[in-house]
């Protein structure tokens, strides 16, 4: 049997690369059959592994990360019909079931079937079902026939690898984001964050058709990326309000669609913009949106913050302006995307060339063994989407 080894969590600030235990076709006592065992080809770091490994979790030591996953079927089980040996996919980092009632409607980012504990699983994440992470060298997919997106072909796939890798979530969650913020042609977009999702979510505005997508952030070399596929960019240290920058680009200071890409580990901005303030994207994004605008919000917000800056924050209590998005009808979409909604769609935007994703964020291939310096250069605010090559098939 092959070896495999994987990415843990060991404590906050500290990652390291395991030997860990071969996949079966099951879970627990939970057997798999509709399972498939992937080699992987590619697996990327998220933002949502960077508030784990910052110790803003309740992970435990030991966990196995990564719910961006892309491989090859070595092995399926008995049960699965349409997917093959040798098939290259890509893996939904929403795991679903696709029987249950939400499944059935679409809503796969909160299956019933797959967590005990809360609707909707993932997999090497906190409280999302105890499904092992894919930031390993293989990984078991279960409802294989249900969740995998097979690519037509695989010298195709393997030729556009480093934008399909990014189907497995940044690239939906972003168009997710704009979709539901109602961003379509002639639009004017405001997107918080220029992190891999933030910049996934403003190229997702541009091919909705915005007319203009601005992008904010601290950090100068993310608003240059950001530059580099032509957004405008508002630099959240400066103490003009935002209003003000807005209407510098617009000549007025509001859009018609805002996305939140930051989460709950959003700071202020200004002066103050080294203190942690986890509601002020929410309540900055209901004052420039135009009454009866969208705001979609793709961004992380947990029930659970150790690091919390206050009492309410640890349990995901914040201070947010509701009246105000109520007194201008906003339309808020929060939670997971649903992967299965778009990632076909996308996938032939890329095979097509209508998007370049990953020149958009910035992709960066690294072997496995990079995992602690990636996860290092990651949180110091790299403009850089990290994407593991576990068995150097990228790079041959």
């Amino acid at each position: 049997m092959a070896s495999n080894r994987g990415v843990a969590y060991i404590k906050p600030g500290v990652v390291e690369v395991q030997s860990i235990e071969y996949p079966k076709l099951s879970l627990g006592k939970r057997q798999c059959a509709h399972g498939v065992i992937l080699k992987i080809i590619t697996t990327n770091i998220c933002g949502s592994d960077q508030h784990m490994v910052r110790g803003r979790t309740t992970a435990a030591e030991g966990l196995i990360l990564g719910h961006e996953i892309t491989g090859q079927v070595v092995e399926a089980g008995r049960d699965v019909e349409f997917i093959q040996e040798g098939d290259v996919v890509s893996v939904p980092f929403n795991i679903a079931c696709g029987r249950c009632r939400n499944c059935k409607e679409g809503k796969t980012g909160i299956c019933l079937s797959v967590n005990a504990a809360r609707p909707g699983a993932a997999y090497g994440y906190v409280d999302m079902g105890g499904w092992v992470g894919g930031q390993a060298e293989y990984v078991m997919v279960p409802y294989a026939d249900f969740n995998l997106l097979k690519f037509p072909d695989n010298d195709q796939a393997m030729a556009k690898i480093k934008d399909l890798t990014l189907l497995s979530d940044i690239f939906p969650t972003g168009f997710h984001g704009a979709c539901t913020a109602g961003v379509g042609p002639g639009s004017t977009v405001y997107v918080a964050g220029a992190g891999p999702v933030g910049l996934a979510c403003a190229a997702s505005c541009q091919l909705l058709g915005a007319a203009c997508t601005i992008v904010g952030d601290m950090i100068p070399e993310r608003l240059q990326q950001a530059k580099s596929f032509g957004c405008e960019t508002i630099d959240l240290r400066k103490e003009d309000p935002i209003e003000a920058q807005l209407e510098s680009i617009l000549g007025v200071g509001e859009v018609d669609a805002a996305v939140d890409c930051v989460g709950f580990e959003a700071k202020g901005h200004g002066k103050c913009c080294t203190t942690e303030q986890p509601a002020t994207v929410l309540n900055t994004v209901m004052d420039i949106t135009r009454a009866g605008g969208g705001i979609g919000i793709p961004g992380l917000y947990v029930t659970g913050d150790p690091g919390g800056v206050d009492d309410n924050a640890k349990i995901g209590m914040l201070g947010i302006r509701i009246g105000l998005g109520w007194a201008k009808s906003h339309v808020f979409t929060t939670g997971q995307c649903p992967v299965m909604r778009y990632h076909r769609q996308l996938m032939q935007a890329i095979l097509y060339d209508k998007i370049q994703i990953a020149k958009a964020v910035n992709v960066q291939m690294i072997s496995l063994d990079d995992a602690p310096q990636g996860y290092k250069d990651f949180d110091k605010g790299a403009a850089t989407k990290f994407v593991f090559d576990p068995h150097n098939m990228v790079a041959a």
